[in-house]
């Protein structure tokens, strides 16, 4: 771990309460919440007070009588910050609400919870991290987008885009556009998930790019592939399954899918880490395969990261006695083969607690690839 710098004093950021920067992406699954972790990781080791609050949040968890966005969860967990965890929190938007609020709008009440929860995580932090929900424009329907709680907090924004050169600039100059209405001045941009093999003409040309239109990129990230991989207990969560077996290999990553259409001996040619193998109930013969596979391979090398059971038939007890030898996950869902795979293509993989290798990943592609001198530079 790098040593604390005092390349830019606390005190020098604290002139009107701490230091703030808002985290906002141009649209979902950017890698707004992974820049967090990041942030929040290297800035400790700058200041030793560093405070977190996700304003509006939407997908949540109920704990000990309040919703807590689950953004704000992970965050608080992994980078074992202080305080009240309501107050990093303090919207969680349920079902309905927005209908709701249509009909019976009350801006004020919201403002003044974000405020207070504000002021109490700002009261304990030298600088305060804040997250945003998606793009400039969310939650404007209930009066509370990005822009207009930057522009609440007062706060620059840290704006995080995702891809290689002419659409994230273009992303980028549309929620600007947001933000400058709103009074909000971006403070720097960071180009996330960039193709390896396009990374220097991607960093170059980019720099250049959001350099003519005013805006200076602070950060560009490669793609690693971890991130995006979700892992055997986000699919049985997802998905809503019941675990049959191998509870230990829920943290496996699933990185592509089989499908159980084919003769055991041609699924074996596809049987490997990071795979995920779907098939009816009734293909015995391929989770026989898989564990086979699995049992006789070289180490890890030949097993599957998890297999699903479709169409709510769970193998014999000879196949289950099979099963529990190999420590793969095996979950059974009541769906078809075909709703399952559709299903688990279009999940939002998210960063959870206990995801130590995506948060490290996380930690380790911000310090290595943004620019915190400079962020902290501006700022200042």
């Amino acid at each position: 771990m790098r040593k604390k710098t005092t390349f830019v004093r606390p005190d020098r950021l604290r002139r009107n309460g701490p230091a703030r920067i808002f985290v906002a992406a141009t649209r979902q699954n950017d890698g707004k919440t992974t820049t967090s972790l990041g942030l929040i990781h290297s800035l400790k080791q700058r200041f030793d007070r560093v405070g977190y609050i996700k304003p509006v949040g939407q997908r949540y968890t109920e704990l000990d009588g309040h919703k807590i966005d689950e953004d704000a969860l992970l965050i608080r967990e992994t980078c074992d910050l202080q305080g009240n965890l309501a107050d990093m929190s303090p919207i969680a938007i349920p079902r309905g609400f927005t209908e709701s609020y249509i009909f019976s709008p009350d801006r004020e009440k919201l403002e003044k919870e974000v405020l207070e929860s504000f002021s109490h995580v700002a009261s304990e932090s030298d600088v305060v991290v804040i997250e945003g929900t998606g793009h400039a424009g969310v939650g404007s329907v209930f009066d509370m987008s990005n822009a207009d709680v930057a522009r609440l907090l007062e706060s620059r924004v840290l704006l995080v885009a995702s891809g290689g050169i002419g659409r994230p600039i273009d992303e980028v100059m549309l929620n600007k556009a947001l933000f400058d209405t709103r009074g909000v001045e971006i403070l720097g941009v960071i180009i996330n998930k960039v193709e390896v093999d396009k990374y220097d003409k991607v960093n170059r040309t980019v720099r250049k790019g959001l350099e003519r239109l005013g805006l200076e990129c602070v950060g560009v990230v490669p793609y690693r592939k971890v991130l995006s991989s979700p892992t055997m207990e986000q699919i049985l969560e997802d998905l809503g399954g019941k675990l049959i077996s191998g509870k230990s290999g829920l943290k496996n990553t699933v990185g592509r899918m089989v499908i159980g259409a084919m003769a055991p001996h041609e699924a074996m040619d596809y049987f490997a880490r990071e795979v995920l193998l779907i098939t009816p109930g009734t293909r015995e013969d391929l989770v026989i395969a898989a564990m086979s596979s699995c049992v006789v391979g070289i180490g890890k090398t030949h097993c599957v990261s998890g297999i699903v059971i479709t169409g709510g038939i769970e193998p014999h007890r000879n196949i289950m006695e099979l099963i529990s030898r190999t420590f793969i996950p095996v979950i059974s869902v009541p769906e078809d083969t075909f709703t399952v795979a559709s299903k688990v293509n279009k999940l939002i993989v998210k960063v959870r607690p206990g995801d130590s290798e995506k948060v490290r990943t996380a930690e380790e592609l911000f310090e290595e690839f943004v620019d915190l001198d400079r962020i902290l530079e501006k700022m200042a």
